[in-house]
């Protein structure tokens, strides 16, 4: 592979062709034309699915395939596209492998379509003594585990779940640097709390402006999400909506599947990538359940934004927990970019959640 020097900070888009053109990101096909998007890639399925017991962190020394030698029940070909059953634990090895430079590491996170539908994902490397994690000069194959938690889905080869950014260094803000971002280019509108390790996000359980209507909780035994079609799927099939009733809270059950929506609206100015980190324990017993990625140009106003709720999906834990309208629920942690990116998240790149409020997966006929 090529050596050059990569600049410190999240790369943009042309970084990661750059990355690939350099030999670093291998595939045994060319990209999809939307697959790497403003600081990020987008993960693809490979032809086969790997049904095991249990989930599992090979270790170092140890590969994924080994690990997996001893605990898969049977192989599923994914070519023409098989039903994922939920409650199952699947490994399933991706089209895009690594060979990163020294100075260059990555993480993966669920794409937000896959987190609103309660599909739990983990990319896992070789020798990984943590998920989501690859670490600085990695050479080897990529996989992804996958455990459908509310719905059966379909996927099939080149289907994708999961994204991965790619950086050099630890570009994150500390709490000065956040405080004085937010003072020249407003990160939160209208803040629960003052900017400080992040921004600090609250749930809307109100629903002004929406009649009342504050999220949705999962059915049981629904049909199949095929995760490659948008907009064919009748929510009232597969959500029950929730409504305001005047009191400002809802009592989360155990088990059970939540879409809420963020009191605040939130920007990523062009130069920056946010995170949204996962459940805080000081906070409450339920968690944000999957974290995720938020691009450059997220609520930002030349890319149609101005200002987007951040979607949330919700479980409790062990109890019944109640939650309070404008409770703290999580945060976002901002990073630098390496150089701007020459498109930002929006409309430009037909992006799903611009500009959003409370909204659904991309899966979903738009709801009244």
């Amino acid at each position: 592979m090529m050596s050059q020097d990569w600049p410190k900070g999240i790369f943009s888009a042309r970084l990661i062709r750059a990355l690939s053109d350099a030999g670093a990101i291998s595939t045994p096909r060319a990209f999809d034309a939307d697959q790497i998007q403003p600081a990020s890639l987008d993960l693809r399925l490979g032809a086969k699915a790997l049904r095991v017991r249990s989930s599992f962190l090979p270790g170092p020394g140890k590969t994924v395939a080994e690990r997996v030698e001893s605990l898969m029940l049977h192989e599923i070909d994914l070519t023409d596209g098989a039903v994922l059953e939920r409650g199952c634990v699947y490994i399933v090895p991706l089209l895009e492998g690594l060979e990163l430079p020294k100075d260059v590491s990555a993480s993966a996170n669920p794409k937000s379509s896959t987190g609103r539908l309660d599909i739990f994902t983990r990319v896992i490397t070789d020798g990984a003594r943590s998920f989501d994690i690859v670490p600085a000069g990695y050479e080897g194959r990529l996989y992804l585990e996958i455990s459908p938690r509310t719905f059966p889905v379909l996927v099939r080869t080149g289907s994708r779940l999961s994204q991965m950014r790619f950086r050099v260094g630890d570009a994150r803000l500390d709490t000065e640097a956040h405080k004085a971002l937010h003072a020249e280019q407003t990160l939160v509108f209208d803040p629960n709390m003052d900017v400080g390790e992040g921004v600090s996000l609250s749930i809307d359980l109100v629903g002004e402006g929406r009649s009342g209507l504050i999220g949705f909780r999962s059915k049981r035994h629904t049909a199949v999400v095929d995760v490659d079609k948008k907009d064919g799927l009748d929510v009232l099939d597969f959500w029950e909506p929730l409504v305001n009733r005047g009191s400002g809270e809802l009592i989360l059950d155990p088990d059970e599947f939540y879409i809420l929506v963020s009191r605040e609206s939130v920007h990523v100015p062009p130069d920056y990538a946010a995170e949204m980190v996962p459940f805080d324990p000081l906070v409450g017993e339920f968690r944000v359940h999957y974290a995720g990625f938020f691009d450059p140009g997220f609520g930002h106003s030349a890319a149609g934004g101005t200002g987007s709720r951040a979607v949330l999906e919700v479980r409790s834990r062990e109890v019944p927990f109640l939650l309070g309208h404008g409770q703290t629920i999580g945060r976002l942690i901002y990073e630098k970019m390496a150089e701007r990116p020459r498109e930002l998240y929006g409309t430009a790149l037909g992006s799903n959640y611009q500009a959003q409020s409370l909204k659904l997966s991309k899966h979903f006929k738009a709801y009244p």
